[in-house]
């Protein structure tokens, strides 16, 4: 049954993970560990922490795994639906499967170390009233190179006329964490590929509202090897409060 108090969230969790082989080939990447938790289980804490309680995985590649670690999702205060899938059908191929949601969720990818607050994010979603209201982060990125600029001809060669060493540029970026509403959810076909920003350029071909919130607390994404290990030394830094941490509950006998 379709969740009605915004307390659906959809994980993303079916990647292959292929930038962090070798160690992707044994255990998919939302497992990959940080202390003594995986990435997955840290994401799962925090959500329930802010009342998204009805999760739905959407899963491929070794699937069982993930299965086995969180089962129904009791022992985290979360009940578990997943969502497998036979061939790859993209970040956004999934949103075809809740159409029939009644209120706004929560789309986000499994790989994620963040302090954001979701519940904050879906609120400022249902006030804007847009169709998708994107997680956003500033990110610098430089270039390794010295940089030309180039005007007109001398002879055979461009006159320069200026150069950057290594500049800098700073963009907004998506932190792969999405409110949706499910009136976009018929933007995505139920069969072949569709990645979200497939979704986002359609939604806005149709002059339907996107927002960007944004957020410049702790954000790190894990699918490549500096990211993964700047991933472990920041949680070890964290409290647990941050994090929204709790043990999880053993299952009733």
């Amino acid at each position: 049954m379709a969740a009605t108090g915004g307390d659906t969230a959809v994980i993303l969790a079916g990647g292959r993970g292929t930038r962090l082989a070798p160690f992707t080939t044994v255990l998919p990447k939302p497992l990959m560990p940080l202390g003594n938790h995986s990435i997955l289980e840290v994401v799962v804490r925090q959500l329930a922490k802010r009342g998204f309680t009805q999760l739905k995985f959407s899963v491929g590649y070794l699937a069982h795994l993930i299965e086995a670690v969180f089962g129904d999702g009791s022992r985290f205060g979360v009940e578990i639906e997943y969502l497998r899938e036979e061939e790859p059908r993209g970040t956004a191929g999934v949103l075809a499967d809740l159409r029939d949601e009644q209120a706004p969720f929560l789309v986000m990818n499994g790989d994620i170390l963040t302090t954001l607050d979701y519940r904050q994010l879906y609120d400022v979603h249902r006030e804007a009233g847009n169709a998708m209201t994107i997680a956003t982060h500033h990110r610098s990125v430089r270039s390794d190179y010295g940089v030309l600029h180039l005007g007109g001809q001398l002879g055979a060669t461009n006159q320069v006329t200026g150069w950057e060493e290594k500049p800098e540029q700073r963009h907004v970026v998506s932190m792969g964490i999405y409110i949706v509403d499910p009136a976009a959810c018929a933007y995505v076909a139920g069969s072949g590929r569709t990645d979200i920003p497939d979704v986002v350029l359609s939604l806005l071909g149709d002059e339907k509202p996107v927002g960007a919130y944004p957020y410049d607390g702790l954000w790190l994404d894990i699918g490549r090897h500096d990211d993964y290990e700047l991933a472990v030394a920041e949680y070890e830094k964290l409290a647990d409060e941050p994090l929204g941490e709790a043990p999880p509950t053993d299952p009733a006998p």
